[in-house]
């Protein structure tokens, strides 16, 4: 124990290496058609991304250089993300990763499929891992991404880093994201209108242009003389055209007739976030080119809101407007809402008069006319803000189950061994219990909690702790922490018996193993007392130098620290590759000849526990001034060897398996107070 705390401040002045962005020619086959690699756009590895006819089509960055959040192994979780000019996630890989779980555990397998939900997916949109929970779930405008199982905490920390990148780069080259969530139609709501009543309102929109001002436009340029209705009304209409929003049913009712008001019903059903846009021009515009697809963007009409794009789409639907309807070229566009796209604030639609100069290859040029609209606000409803829990307490809300269980069970195991402990020990059915409580916690705390404690997550710490990141990474499995914290109390009131003796999963797995050995008869091999103690010091050494590990080449601390089965036997369940299941294995096949010997010799975790400790406050454990002279019965049946020659228990090595406790209070086994029974002697028991 001498050795650990001089290794880590020796070691103190050691950094991790600085991460460094990916250059070109790494990035550049990840990039896949019709996409390309643009040109670098700051230091923090962010790119500009490329369609196919070389325009800029959104951004590429790591999420290692932009959010850099440990995971349980210290290191972030490095991600690439392509993000398009909408706000939307184009796709999502994975650079590199030394999450515990995943390195040679589960494989990268589960973690790029889950990668993939964030395709199609919009940074306007509150994401969650996990799944809904009651009346917060469906309708809640919550997308719920899929956890891994096993591994919900690390792809936690994944998520969390990918909005924060993703939000640093909508910031910087998005103007942001839109924070408040957009209008959205009132289903309900209605009130006597027709055509007249929405223009007097403003409630329908009109923009007017002639042909002498679209010349006036065109004037000074090439295009001035290429009208290609030259002989047209200068007076006459080139463009008049009507916006109205048909989302609110009350609108919709009186611009379109009866038929048409059922298809568009229809197709709300069906698109739910899709705000239908009537347009009529009455002009010779025609809206779109002769060029243009059904159920494509219009090529002749963009819009924008807050100075970002608004993708505007064909809904492909026919309709037949009501009577005082203008009549001329229409169509009904529809806007995705869930992009940020608010109906309700001023939002700009934008028409393109194209002209064309030359016969053979001719030469285009354009204009644009905007109009404003904004549908009034009492049309719509605004959801309360989605208001996403933190990290952690969205973990806690996910696991809130297993967590009240184990919140329930602590506290009753820390009066069984507090004030009840006498009473427990002295059970006839002390031993069966005492292995029914061990296989509770084989199966709940660990196969299904998944809260089997590892060496790992002090080795992250410390890593983080050396180079000033945050902890909280450490929140993301609640479960697991709730043990820490009761081991950590464990420390102060008994030692490391608490966790090592009650709570260790694999420990637990051991003591299975050791009474299938005696059930079958199998002989005993223990080393001698003096060797005992010589390899009790073992597990010291492998944890100095699992720390020198985690300090000087942490990239090889995933290596390393499989020198615990537990990953193997707990956390995947046997479910690996064979040098893994053949190790943990051997030390179960061992437990059945030798007590527990990967927890008393081998377990760096367990040095650890001994060394928090020495945070005990006292000896709990009764002694009398005949323990260890003359009498030597307890140390004797010790099968953890905690008990010197002297009667004094050595309280580092304790797993609290209280066989000690049954003897002292056993006036049938004590030979203290059996001699007392038979008038040979009266020894007053009293504490060390």
């Amino acid at each position: 124990m001498r050795l650990i705390l001089p290794l880590v401040f020796l070691l103190c002045h050691a950094s991790a290496l600085l991460a460094q962005a990916m250059d070109r020619a790494s990035l550049q086959p990840m990039i896949v058609p019709p996409y390309a690699l643009g040109e670098p756009i700051n230091d923090k590895g962010v790119w500009s991304l490329l369609n196919s006819g070389g325009a800029e089509a959104g951004f590429v960055f790591e999420t290692g250089l932009m959010a850099p959040l440990p995971g349980f192994s210290g290191a972030p979780i490095n991600m690439l993300v392509m993000l398009d000019l909408d706000g939307r996630f184009i796709d999502v890989k994975l650079i590199e990763q030394n999450e515990p779980i995943f390195v040679s555990g589960l494989g990268e397998a589960p973690f790029r499929k889950f990668l993939e939900q964030y395709r199609g997916q919009s940074i306007n949109t509150p994401m969650v891992v996990g799944s809904p929970y009651g009346a917060e779930g469906a309708g809640s405008g919550i997308v719920y991404l899929d956890g891994v199982l096993k591994a919900t905490a690390s792809v936690r920390i994944a998520h969390e880093s990918i909005m924060a990148a993703t939000r640093e780069v909508a910031r910087e080259k998005m103007m942001g994201v839109n924070a408040a969530p957009p209008a959205q139609p009132k289903p309900d709501y209605d009130e006597p209108l027709d055509w007249q009543a929405l223009v007097d309102q403003g409630i329908a929109r009109n923009i007017r242009v002639s042909n002498a001002e679209l010349d006036a436009a065109f004037a000074g340029t090439r295009w001035a003389h290429d009208d290609p209705e030259p002989d047209a009304d200068p007076a006459a209409d080139f463009l008049n055209l009507w916006l109205v929003d048909l989302g609110p049913p009350a609108i919709a009712r009186a611009v379109l007739d009866a038929e048409s008001l059922k298809d568009l019903a229809r197709f709300v059903r069906l698109s739910p976030f899709d705000e239908p846009l009537l347009v009529i021009d009455t002009g010779r515009h025609g809206l779109v080119s002769k060029d243009f697809v059904r159920n494509t963007a219009p090529d002749l009409l963009t819009a924008s809101q807050d100075d970002l794009p608004v993708s505007l789409r064909d809904a492909d639907l026919l309709f037949t407007t009501a009577k005082g309807v203008p009549e001329g070229a229409a169509m009904i566009l529809r806007a995705d809402r869930r992009l940020g796209f608010d109906p309700a604030r001023e939002w700009t639609l934008k028409i393109k008069a194209i002209r064309a100069h030359g016969m053979f290859q001719p030469e285009l040029g354009s204009v644009d006319f905007a109009l404003q609209q904004a549908t009034p606000e009492r049309f719509f409803e605004r959801p309360g803000a989605v208001e996403l829990l933190s990290p952690w307490r969205e973990a806690i809300r996910n696991r809130q189950g297993d967590l009240l269980a184990l919140a329930v069970g602590l506290p009753l195991l820390f009066l069984a061994l507090g004030p009840g402990m006498n009473r427990l020990a002295g059970l006839r059915f002390y031993t069966p219990l005492r292995l029914g409580i061990l296989g509770l916690v084989t199966g709940f705390v660990g196969w299904w909690g998944q809260g089997q404690l590892s060496i790992v997550t002090p080795l992250a710490t410390l890593r983080t702790a050396l180079q000033g990141g945050s902890f909280g990474y450490l929140l993301y499995d609640p479960f697991s922490l709730l043990v820490w914290a009761a081991a950590a109390l464990g420390f102060v009131l008994w030692g490391r018996g608490l966790f090592c003796g009650w709570l260790c999963p694999f420990g637990a797995l051991q003591e299975f193993a050791h009474h299938i050995g005696r059930a079958l008869r199998l002989p005993k091999w223990e080393p001698s007392t003096l060797w005992d103690q010589r390899l009790k010091a073992v597990k010291y050494l492998l944890l100095a130098g699992l720390i020198v590990t985690a300090i000087a080449a942490p990239d090889e601390i995933d290596t390393v620290v499989e020198i615990e089965p537990f990953k193997t036997a707990i956390t995947t369940f046997f479910i690996r590759d064979w040098p893994y299941v053949a190790y943990a294995l051997a030390w179960l096949v061992l437990g059945m000849f030798t007590f527990k010997g990967f927890c008393r010799y081998v377990c760096p975790l367990g040095a650890l526990m001994a060394i928090g400790g020495l945070l005990r406050g006292r000896d709990w454990i009764a002694r009398r001034k005949e323990c260890g002279s003359p009498c030597q019965l307890c140390r004797v049946r010790c099968a953890y060897g905690a008990i010197k020659a002297s009667g004094e228990i050595q309280y580092s090595e304790c797993f609290q398996c209280l066989d000690c406790v049954t003897l002292h209070d056993d006036p049938k086994q004590c030979v203290p107070l059996v001699l007392a029974a038979r008038g040979r002697s009266l020894t007053a028991a009293r504490p060390l």
